[in-house]
């Protein structure tokens, strides 16, 4: 018998405080709304994003309903879809694409300002379906992916195959996709072109596969963590620097193997003095890094000068990859195999020991986290 109007009682990952530990219980789950979705979620894993999320970002509202990536099936729709139905297999993301608004339209950016990244913790009508002990649930940005069942806007789903893997599908909803967009839309890497990778946790090996496609000449990954060479390698990376060995800052080390620098920089590590480090390891007057980490101080020191001499540092999120028409083609190549995901599947927990999933990221052979629900 349905449930499309009932109230679903089923576990989730919750917080109830910046730096409190998350803890799994019982919630509420309401039934959609006209243009909303029920999702029974199949498969999620753990992004850098889920840990900022404990202390406060990228919102302070609390308790919090964990996660962010994820894949799941349509439960029930609310009455006015029409494009989605019970059983359909979707992508939750964080972002929506209206396709018709002056964002959109223009090309420029993947920042949608009918369906903008959602902030506070609430549906686009700024309430909450989800709730514990009688409290409202927020959730980090569109969804709650750690929980058995959430309900999500129907502008920010994605219908995928059926076949698709669970675990890659889960991978491509955030860091694999930010990092490849990072080289595909917003770079848009020339072939010959040289880049170079800071950090290669799963957007910087997505940046990596990413320049690969474009036909980068040379492909720089730039890590302290000896045991990602290897998985830079299995995505393309043709050289290899580990900033631990060496007493010469990053980008120096990156100008002793291309001269004068690479043409573009991914910055995926979020750390404060890598930004500067990662500017000047681009060509004087033509450099251009991309920032996709988010850095634990929202506000960092930077070298100006590394900006004055012609360089380009251009901040982006999700890789400027738009919601439906980029990320289905990632999508896609995800279903047809054609990225080694399987290299970023290190470790899986049961939603039940989600702290475990933190522990385990600090481990050097983490790559990503799966939670199995």
């Amino acid at each position: 018998m349905s449930r499309s109007k009932e109230v679903i009682t089923c576990k989730a990952a919750i917080c109830w405080g910046v730096g409190k530990a998350a803890t799994v219980e019982e919630i509420q789950v309401e039934p959609p709304k006209a243009t909303e979705v029920r999702v029974k979620m199949l498969c999620s894993s753990v992004c850098h994003t889920d840990i900022s999320s404990l202390q406060g970002f990228p919102h302070n509202q609390f308790p919090l309903a964990l996660g962010h990536e994820g894949i799941g099936v349509v439960e029930s729709v609310g009455d006015e879809i029409t494009n989605l139905k019970e059983g359909d297999l979707i992508i939750p993301t964080y972002i929506g694409e209206c396709e018709e608004c002056e964002n959109c339209v223009s090309g420029k950016t993947n920042l949608c300002l009918t369906h903008p990244v959602r902030l506070n913790g609430l549906m686009p009508d700024n309430t909450s379906r989800l709730s514990v002990r009688g409290q409202t649930l927020y959730h980090v940005l569109s969804c709650a992916t750690w929980s058995e069942y959430v309900v999500v806007d129907v502008n920010y789903l994605l219908k995928v195959d059926p076949t698709t893997n669970l675990a890659h599908a889960s991978f491509i909803s955030c860091g694999f996709s930010t990092g490849y967009g990072a080289c595909w839309k917003e770079a848009a890497v020339e072939t010959g072109s040289t880049v170079a990778v800071f950090g290669l946790g799963a957007v910087g090996l997505g940046a990596i596969s990413a320049a690969k496609m474009m036909g980068a000449s040379k492909i720089i990954g730039v890590d302290r963590n000896e045991m990602k060479k290897e998985k830079g390698e299995a995505f393309g990376m043709t050289h290899f620097i580990n900033t631990n060995v060496s007493d010469k800052s990053a980008s120096d080390l990156v100008k002793e193997l291309t001269g004068m620098g690479v043409d573009y920089c991914i910055e995926c590590t979020g750390v404060a003095s890598m930004f500067t480090e990662s500017v000047e390891a681009t060509k004087m007057g033509t450099g251009k890094t991309i920032a996709v980490g988010i850095a634990a101080e929202l506000v960092v020191p930077f070298g100006l000068l590394a900006i004055v001499f012609g360089r380009t540092l251009k901040g982006s999120v999700f890789g400027g990859i738009k919601a439906k028409s980029d990320l289905s083609i990632i999508a896609h190549k995800c279903q047809k195999q054609e990225f080694p995901l399987e290299e970023l599947f290190t470790h899986e927990v049961p939603l039940v020991d989600i702290n475990k999933a933190f522990e385990l990221l600090k481990q050097l052979d983490c790559v990503k986290v799966v939670i199995k629900m």
